[in-house]
């Protein structure tokens, strides 16, 4: 539920004001874990009627999402929207399995002519001798994949989804599908979410950018949100009465 208020730009007085009430779930879903940072929304676990989980992930929260679906059974989707497939910054622990992190390199910030910086270089190519180790073994994963990328991210490299899209495949499977939308930035969100080409980042005390521009932003978030709903209802069924979840 979003306040839209409209004020007049040189006295500031109320013009109009209103509410935009929208539904992005219908009854069906038992439970949703939402995850957020800074008011954003990162990750969202699916909890269906039936067996199967689904996630959806975006941001940090996609290596997350597939080292869950690696380790912990019941995932049958996982929806990985600009992340990594890399475990990031701190060092996962699953029983006895401690996967290092992938550290960026904080000299390869750029700082643009605006003062913006531009972190999209910082994290080091996880495929590469040294790094492998921090790479996350979804290989052993039952789940499907979603894999869905923007070419204009500047916050994620989208090398990545190919290098995991590479490694299934380098392992005989075909559990996964990937989409590149050009020209589109890093928060994929849902329908009519507004861009965020930038913002302020507290560690780092910078305004920082995102990418996107906003036409082709909105309409892969348009596609995207068309195509997850998708995925979820076709990977995500109870083996026991036929039913589906529903989004």
């Amino acid at each position: 539920m979003v306040n839209i208020d409209v004020l007049h730009g040189d006295t500031g007085e109320l013009l109009a004001t209103a509410t935009n009430e929208r539904r992005f779930m219908t009854e069906g879903a038992r439970r949703i874990l939402l995850g957020l940072k800074e008011g954003r929304i990162q990750g969202v676990l699916f909890l269906p009627p039936g067996p199967g989980i689904g996630i959806l992930s975006i941001s940090k929260s996609g290596d997350l999402a597939l080292s869950m679906a690696s380790f912990l059974s019941g995932i049958s989707a996982t929806a990985w929207i600009n992340g990594s497939n890399a475990n990031i910054m701190t060092p996962l622990h699953y029983k006895d399995i401690i996967i290092p992190p992938l550290m960026p390199i904080l000299e390869n910030i750029t700082l643009l002519p605006s003062g913006h910086v531009d972190v999209r270089d910082t994290i080091p190519d996880p495929d590469t001798e040294g790094n492998r180790g921090s790479l996350i073994p979804i290989e052993h994963s039952s789940s499907r994949f979603l894999f869905a990328v923007s070419e204009d991210d500047r916050n994620w490299n989208s090398l990545f989804a190919q290098q995991a899209a590479a490694r299934l495949r380098h392992h005989g499977k075909e559990n996964f599908e990937v989409v590149t939308y050009p020209r589109a930035g890093h928060f994929l969100e849902v329908p009519y979410m507004p861009n965020c080409p930038s913002r302020f980042h507290a560690a780092l005390g910078k305004v920082m950018v995102f990418g996107g521009e906003v036409k082709a932003h909105l309409e892969a978030q348009r596609d995207l949100w068309r195509r997850v709903q998708e995925f979820f209802r076709k990977h995500l069924k109870d083996s026991n009465t036929g039913q589906k979840a529903r989004l």
